[in-house]
């Protein structure tokens, strides 16, 4: 009787124990691939081990109460390299911190799957080309801070369906069109905007239409 309640109980157990290890194992091979894609002369991602199962017990990760990733902090830690896609596998993931790096390249529109996000922070790298409208799908995000890159083309106007976002800087990069006004964007002041010089002030309604200017890339 009593292996045959053990057995039982594994029964009803297992599954959930499988599902976690997956689930640990694709976030974690997630995080792996971004190391593999940056430049670390710091060796602060020394201890993103793959044959560490878990990525929890890595540095700069931290996780909830089912081992799931809920932040990564990678602020100024001298990296190099690119974003990858991967990262939009971490779906409870809420603070995303690789400000002020040396990050080149594409934000990834994968990010948009990032349905717990709270903060997005890449201000201070070297991004370039568009803010992917894939991010107006954050439905959570309160932060969304990409100031100081090289990102060119519109701002989405697909952003202003955020209803949660508080904060929003994309200045000092080279953004062109008109500065949408509708919606959560009816808040933010132009300090969110300034120094790019290919922005033409804020959409007028009726006045001025949000794709006026054609030849904005």
């Amino acid at each position: 009787m009593a292996s045959c309640a053990v057995l039982h109980l594994l029964v009803l157990v297992l599954p959930s124990i499988m599902l976690a290890l997956t689930d640990a194992n694709l976030e974690g091979d997630a995080l792996y691939s971004l190391r593999r894609a940056v430049k670390d002369p710091g060796h602060v991602l020394q201890s993103w081990d793959p044959n560490l199962v878990d990525p929890c017990t890595w540095f700069h990760v931290t996780c909830d109460g089912d081992n799931r990733v809920t932040r990564l902090d990678l602020g100024n830690a001298n990296l190099s390299g690119s974003l990858v896609p991967e990262l939009g596998k971490l779906i409870r993931l809420q603070y995303l911190e690789l400000y002020m790096n040396e990050l080149v390249g594409p934000i990834p529109k994968e990010l948009g799957n990032l349905k717990s996000l709270v903060s997005l922070d890449l201000y201070d790298n070297n991004l370039t080309g568009t803010i992917p409208a894939s991010l107006s799908k954050l439905s959570n995000l309160k932060f969304l801070r990409l100031n100081g890159n090289r990102l060119t083309g519109r701002i989405p106007r697909e952003l202003t369906k955020l209803e949660s976002l508080k904060i929003i800087d994309v200045s000092n990069n080279d953004l062109c069109g008109t500065i949408p006004t509708s919606g959560s964007f009816s808040k933010f002041t132009e300090e969110s905007f300034v120094n790019n010089s290919r922005l033409e002030g804020p959409e007028l309604m009726g006045f001025v239409r949000y794709d006026a200017a054609g030849s904005c890339k």
